[in-house]
């Protein structure tokens, strides 16, 4: 099995899908991200599915990247016999969803062998096979696929089959259409040389609109690419993740499927894009969101399928054998029904940023606002799951107030601001009084930091967006000792990580360990940037640089014992995190 940073990722702004080194498609879910999985062998093996294009003599060396500013993967493999390239891409889609892979000799005469592994339903389902108009079509319940190739293609062990020499100069295309399995026919047939240079076209455009300027300029590009990549174009949605169930610790039960909409990593992303100048995916999210959480406040969920839906329900996948063996392999995600306080503010903030940044009022997303609002007056005083979801007791967690009282003070300031109104003197006593208990209550005295909840010893790195978000300034003396305290007892050879689980599951209701978990470390970037240490800041970040694989894709969390990528790849809260350290560190350092 390849390691999680061996993977590269290709995407059509709908959908996704995971290519290794050797040249195999390990995951690909159609036509959604969130839709079941065709190739499903990251979580199983080959039997459940796969695409493997590739020499069939020995590698001596293989090379990849994207070709600039796209998300067009280009792997160079060198044999004794020759070398080949293999360019793959997904073209931003109109309807028919497309993967697209071009073989190109490079030189010599290499034997080429593509062995297309097909199972729907994440790998559970064979689906029957048959020759039609000289492409080879597979279907089973509603999802079929079409294979078409110039190259002679037979089945052989329930897998579709290509064995084919290519010289240097010569080009051979693949192209893997789905379609809805009544419509009978395959959609038409695409040129892939054609797809292959609007493909570039539009990521090129895409990448014209960005307006930063300034250190880490490629960095910052390359996640922003990765955001875009992992937003759904119909909808406006940005999902968490492509994938489900890679284990946050090898072996673990803490697998969870992500190819769903958290509202706090959305916002996040949004005031990424919003730094670079990417207002039309801010728009567009503003709009999914009012769509999505229309209702009672009260029922507003930390998370949404990406057209909005609302019941995500989890459940177990007992044929797939996991990641390396990390069961269960769970789709949907239980989560959803969890109350999370730290989602008002961080969608008020993400609707303030949007207007900070040039878009236009939008009387709809501010009724939304208020309406929430009027929810939180109350509702901030409950005790809930926290913003790393545990599925133990509710608590009164540190950083759930702390977003509480950012929605309010966002609020205030839109009224300020842009001439929006409401109750502003409601607000602010509700933010005072916000802010007064977080200072009284999360403040442990025998620890000289805030902590995770209040009347609890355990520390939680979620504490260091204090002065990110604006409650307290970077040099407050209590800011001060409880980054100190972070350092010293939930840092791992200088990662952060999010705090200390235990085996009895005492403190998130699971037991097991986990990796550092990277965007902690980001936001310590962030604070010692705020507090003027700046070399110490871009030493750590830059160090984090090093823990991208070769394409600059980072997932959630890493082990720094075996040096290896852990949980969802490629991860949005990883990579909106390190573009807002890049930017602090732009703008304090």
């Amino acid at each position: 099995m390849a390691r999680i940073e061996d993977y590269a990722l290709i995407g059509d702004l709908q959908t996704a899908a995971l290519i290794g080194r050797d040249g195999s498609i390990d995951w690909c879910c159609f036509p959604r991200f969130d839709s079941g999985a065709c190739f499903a062998a990251m979580l199983g093996g080959p039997d459940n599915g796969r695409w493997q294009v590739g020499p069939t003599a020995p590698l001596r060396r293989c090379a990849r990247r994207y070709r600039t500013d796209t998300l067009i993967l280009e792997t160079v493999l060198e044999t004794g016999a020759g070398s080949v390239r293999i360019i793959d891409f997904m073209p931003p889609r109109d309807r028919a969803p497309n993967i697209v892979r071009i073989v190109e000799g490079l030189d010599g005469e290499v034997p080429m062998r593509s062995e297309l592994v097909i199972r729907f339903d994440y790998g559970r389902i064979v689906p029957w096979v048959r020759r039609l108009d000289h492409s080879y079509v597979a279907i089973a319940g509603p999802d079929a696929l079409c294979l078409r190739t110039p190259v002679a293609t037979h089945g052989e062990n329930m897998t579709t089959v290509s064995e084919f020499t290519v010289g240097e100069g010569q080009r051979l295309p693949f192209v893997l259409t789905w379609f809805a399995s009544h419509r009978r026919t395959p959609p038409r047939r695409i040129d892939a040389e054609a797809e292959l240079t609007a493909t570039e076209d539009f990521w090129h455009e895409w990448a014209a609109a960005c307006t930063h300027e300034g250190a880490y300029h490629e960095e910052i590009h390359t996640s922003l690419r990765v955001l875009k990549a992992l937003t759904y174009a119909p909808t406006g949605g940005i999902v968490a993740a492509p994938t489900t169930s890679l284990p946050e610790h090898i072996g673990g039960p803490r697998n969870w499927d992500y190819r769903f909409c958290w509202l706090r990593d959305a916002s996040l992303t949004l005031t990424a894009m919003l730094e670079c100048g990417y207002r039309d995916e801010a728009l567009a999210w503003r709009d999914w969101l009012v769509r999505a959480v229309a209702g009672d406040p009260a029922d507003l969920q930390i998370m949404y399928g990406i057209a909005g839906e609302r019941r995500l329900d989890e459940r177990e996948l007992e044929w797939l054998v996991g990641y390396e063996d990390s069961t269960p392999v769970r789709v949907g995600n239980a989560a959803s029904t969890q109350l999370q306080l730290d989602v008002y503010g961080g969608v008020l903030d993400a609707l303030y940023l949007t207007r900070i940044h040039g878009a236009a009022a939008d009387d709809n997303s501010w009724a939304l606002a208020t309406v929430l609002l009027h929810w939180l007056e109350e509702g901030w005083r409950l005790p809930d799951a926290g913003l790393w979801e545990v599925r133990g007791p509710a608590r009164h967690f540190t950083h759930s107030k702390m977003m509480a009282w950012v929605a309010f003070d966002r609020a205030i300031r839109f009224c300020e601001e842009f001439g929006r109104t409401g109750p502003v003197d409601r607000w602010r006593e509700l933010r005072d009084e916000v802010h007064a208990q977080v200072l009284e209550c999360a403040w442990n005295v025998g620890s000289q930091a805030f902590t995770q909840s209040y009347g609890s010893d355990e520390l939680d790195a979620a504490v260091l967006l204090m002065p990110i978000v604006g409650f307290l300034p970077a040099d407050d003396p209590r800011v001060v000792s409880t980054v100190a305290a972070v350092r010293r007892d939930l840092t791992v050879g200088g990662l952060v990580r999010r705090y200390l689980p235990r085996d009895d599951g005492a403190v998130d209701g699971l037991a097991g360990e986990e990796g550092v978990f990277l965007p902690c470390t980001f936001w310590l970037v962030s604070v010692l940037a705020l507090q003027g240490h700046h070399d110490e800041a871009r030493e750590i970040f830059e160090r984090l640089l090093d823990l991208r694989n070769d394409l600059g894709l980072l997932s959630e969390e890493y082990d720094p014992h075996a040096g290896r990528q852990l949980g969802n790849f490629p991860q949005a809260f990883t990579h909106l995190a390190l573009v807002q350290a890049a930017m602090t560190l732009n703008r304090h350092g």
